[in-house]
């Protein structure tokens, strides 16, 4: 009998994370390598958000706080919601964990049980399904081509709601494509979910201050008669460069948080004290460098999508948002690298160009469609111009 359980034999370690971690060993090795596989920002945590947590510290605020998140954070984030989403939450509605993930990881675990479907429209977010497995329901998963510009069409979402479907999950700005669904796109989805009050939506809002050109985000609990069945994440790692911090929230139905809580009670307790006094700072204080941030991020994407759009045998969509480009590379395959190893999938081409070239970047088909890649520009402009002009040599060296 084995020591490991059946539900953590059906997932897999998360193939970004293996892929931040393999560049690491290579550098600590002595290796040339340019990571782009990391969804973090480069920029640094603000100061008066660093001061805030030092303060914390020497206030005495180190100690346990409320399971599920202190009433200082509770109420920021009950005047976020309202002052950027038009939305209204108590405190009773809000729920506080160790990172996005966490969030969604006891959202999962709250809810379903054996049997349950979750819809995951592909590209997804590696660990959705996942998490979906280890909580005993059946991820099913929706395939939105780059046809459709990697977005749900609403007429083929009827067909995947079954009596069994539970939730679906939206994520907009979108991690790995960057796509980002208008209020009309959203508004459209919500006529097929209307027809299906036993679907609840998981809204992963968690790049919704990273957009480009004016585009007005929108989430889905802002439609009227829907909110009441949506859970909507969010957190403070990607806007306010806190990935380490580890704060995600959301809000949604009471009786869903009371929930969470219950679980999160029984495993991790409250998230750090101290982190969430930052995160107070973060959500409450000045707001200025956000746009001065996504605007670089702009620029970032800017120059990747045309230096990779100049390399035959790839082809990339423009993106609305997050900090990530997700370019195909079917034209490259059938084609051999310099040591004769053939590039059959898009596994065998970032394994190749990796090991030929030192750029890291994860395939496609971690994220559910294959002949296709991921990069991260969240890095300084001199390392993606180092790293694109490696990629381009290296599908040229493709014979």
């Amino acid at each position: 009998m084995s020591i490991i359980s059946d539900s953590l034999k059906k997932i897999k370690p998360s193939p970004t994370i293996a892929v931040t971690q393999k560049a690491r060993e290579l550098k600590a090795a002595g290796k040339d390598v340019i990571g782009l596989g990391a969804g973090e920002p480069d920029f640094d945590t603000p100061d008066n958000i660093k001061q805030a947590a030092i303060k914390a510290i020497n206030d005495g605020d180190t100690k346990y706080t409320a399971v599920d998140g202190t009433p200082a954070l509770k109420k920021a984030i009950v005047e976020k919601f309202k002052k950027e989403n038009n939305l209204d939450y108590t405190a009773d509605q809000i729920t506080v964990g160790a990172g996005g993930k966490h969030v969604i990881y006891n959202a999962m675990m709250a809810t379903l049980n054996e049997g349950d479907e979750v819809i995951v429209p592909a590209p997804y977010w590696v660990s959705y399904p996942d998490i979906v497995l280890l909580a005993g329901g059946k991820p099913v998963v929706m395939e939105c081509d780059e046809k459709q510009s990697f977005k749900i069409n609403p007429s083929d979402l009827e067909k995947f709601i079954t009596p069994k479907t539970k939730w679906i999950i939206l994520n907009s700005p979108s991690n790995p494509t960057g796509a980002c669904y208008s209020e009309n796109d959203i508004r459209e989805i919500a006529k097929v979910l209307e027809k299906h009050p036993h679907v609840y939506i998981l809204s992963d809002d968690i790049y919704e201050h990273v957009t480009y050109e004016g585009f007005k985000f929108f989430t889905i609990a802002q439609i009227e008669g829907l909110k009441e069945r949506v859970l909507t994440m969010n957190g403070v790692s990607k806007a306010y460069s806190m990935t380490g911090w580890r704060i995600g929230y959301a809000a949604g139905p009471k009786e869903i948080i009371k929930a969470i809580a219950k679980i999160q009670s029984q495993s991790t307790t409250n998230p750090s004290s101290i982190s969430q006094a930052a995160s107070v700072e973060a959500l409450s204080g000045t707001q200025d460098f956000i746009k001065i941030r996504a605007d670089s991020f702009q620029k970032r994407r800017d120059f990747v999508v045309k230096a990779l759009n100049d390399i035959d045998g790839i082809e990339c969509l423009n993106p609305d948002g997050a900090f990530y480009v997700f370019p195909s590379c079917k034209g490259l395959m059938g084609k051999k690298d310099t040591n004769g190893k053939e590039i059959k999938s898009d596994t065998d081409f970032v394994q190749s160009l990796l090991e030929n070239s030192g750029i890291a970047v994860v395939q496609g088909s971690a994220f559910g469609l294959e002949g296709f890649f991921r990069i991260s520009y969240a890095t300084s402009m001199d390392n993606l111009k180092k790293a694109l002009e490696k990629i381009s040599s290296f599908c040229k060296s493709l014979g």
